[in-house]
């Protein structure tokens, strides 16, 4: 096998880790010794051992002398776990393959030089443009403190969000479905306004076994969200972060023996402070973010440029009706200049319908 091929091996089983590691980043590593894999492990749990020391606790034979492939570098620093390298340097590998260097300031080459200070052979760069994209998360998060955020809906070939009569469930088919089920597990928190929940009464919760759900978060700056809504009947079994301007404390008092988190938000044009959010968010380690929200919040969110990525379900449906509602609303922008543009479009196939996947070209994010 080449470095290639077995860097994709490890990618492959970095994977596995997704949306249980959560702030920490999705990593995967492989030994290989005389053009055998002798171990390989990957980051299984937020605050369990990293890949590099569970490769190496699974080896079939001694690793002296042996290549480790891992996709991201490893830590040289005491966090939840003891340094990666101390690991790497005591079992006696030769060489070490990264497939990207660390953005985290306290590793951040320091890595690869402690390594190689220890008189291990060390590079970086296979796959270096694929290990990065599997943790664009975790990269965004660590230089900015503030979640990536993926804005998501789901749409009819005529852009129509509902029917004129407000009718929405379903538009799309059952693996579309399911994926957003999945990218729920994948994010740390998932985020709607208050429109949605007096709209829909959701869950935002995962329903796919094994998989963990996201921490809602709701913007409401009025606290209008009602104590019988699903939301907050479930708020002491799923973790509710309600975000709001109000500063009415008997329904903070409310709400809190509901089980909710209350988090003060300032305002800014008469709604909650989205970007003032996202740094408070940040703070408590949300380092992702799902957002299911309305035409409303999509707007109010783009347009305080809080958004990374944007997810688009298209289901081959004409609804019609002048005044159904749009993915986007709010007053709008006045200009085509001004749009928001996206970048590296991505088209996948799930069932009938199709998800197009985008990130924002000019985030303007609170973090840049």
């Amino acid at each position: 096998m080449t470095d290639e091929e077995y860097m994709r091996a490890a990618i492959e089983l970095a994977e596995r880790g997704v949306g249980f590691v959560n702030p920490n980043p999705l990593v995967g590593a492989i030994i290989v010794k005389n053009d055998r894999i002798i171990g390989e492990g990957y980051h299984e749990r937020y605050g369990e051992p990293h890949a590099e020391r569970n490769a190496l606790a699974k080896c079939t034979e001694s690793p002296n002398d042996a290549v480790m492939y891992v996709t991201l570098e490893p830590c040289c620093h005491f966090g939840k776990t003891p340094p990666c390298t101390e690991a790497v340097v005591e079992s006696g590998i030769k060489k070490v393959v990264a497939g990207c260097l660390d953005p985290n300031p306290q590793v951040a080459g320091k890595g690869m030089e402690t390594l190689k200070a220890a008189g291990i052979e060390v590079a970086y760069g296979i796959l270096e443009a694929e290990c990065k994209k599997r943790n664009e998360v975790f990269f965004h998060y660590i230089k900015t403190k503030t979640p990536y955020v993926t804005m998501k809906y789901a749409m009819t070939a005529d852009g129509k969000t509902a029917t004129a009569t407000g009718e929405s469930r379903w538009i799309t088919g059952e693996k579309a479905r399911e994926k957003v089920h999945r990218d729920r597990h994948r994010n740390m928190g998932i985020m709607a306004g208050i429109g949605t929940v007096l709209a829909d009464d959701p869950m935002l919760t995962c329903r796919i076994e094994g998989c963990k759900n996201p921490i809602r978060i709701i913007c409401d700056s009025r606290l209008r969200i009602p104590l019988d809504s699903n939301i907050v009947n479930t708020a002491k079994d799923v973790r509710t972060i309600v975000a709001t301007s109000s500063e009415d404390m008997a329904a903070h008092r409310t709400l809190g023996k509901a089980g909710c988190e209350i988090v003060r938000v300032p305002e800014k044009g008469g709604r909650i402070d989205l970007a003032a959010l996202m740094g408070i968010l940040g703070e408590k380690g949300i380092d992702s973010i799902l957002l299911e929200g309305g035409g409303e919040m999509n707007f109010s969110a783009l347009r305080s440029g809080i958004v990374n990525k944007v997810q688009t379900y298209v289901a081959p449906k004409i609804f019609g009706g002048r005044g159904a509602k749009t993915p986007v609303a709010g007053e709008g922008l006045g200009d085509i200049s001004s749009c928001v543009k996206l970048k590296n479009l991505t088209v996948t196939l799930l069932g009938e319908d199709v998800l197009l996947e985008s990130e924002v070209a000019c985030t303007c994010s609170q973090g840049s």
